[in-house]
């Protein structure tokens, strides 16, 4: 990794916003399944630059996952309901990336926009607090 640890986090929050744009462009579109990868991966991001705003160590996305319900959610610095959703993003993203007949449709994502948009705002507040 080149650049400091600002810069790092700095990279990981617009990368974050550019996967949940496109998110937003596949919903428009009706790309069901890869609006959840989208929308997997903009959390992703952020779970990643939030554990690595206190130095915690995860090298797979099962890592993020648990170190983030071990230091976050557990502790009640992210919420339950946020926990679940992160956890379901990655099951689903899971599900659309490898899984054959999966189709998720409009009335499961498009809900989902607004729900992952609360749950980055609430990891980037806290990363802000980290650094």
């Amino acid at each position: 990794m080149t650049g400091n640890k600002e810069d790092y986090l700095n990279y990981r929050i617009s990368k974050s916003l550019e996967v949940f744009k496109d998110a937003a462009l596949l919903a428009k579109n009706g790309r069901w399944n890869s609006c959840i990868n989208r929308l997997y991966y903009s959390s992703y991001y952020l779970a990643g630059a939030l554990l690595f705003s206190k130095n915690i160590k995860a090298e797979t996305h099962n890592g993020v996952k648990t170190q983030l319900f071990k230091n976050y959610v557990k502790t009640g610095s992210l919420s339950i309901e946020h926990g679940k959703l992160y956890s379901h993003l990655f099951d689903w993203r899971q599900e659309s990336d490898y899984a054959d007949f999966v189709e998720f449709d409009q009335s499961i994502v498009e809900p989902l926009l607004n729900e992952v948009a609360e749950l980055n705002s609430a990891m980037k507040k806290l990363i802000s607090r980290s650094s």
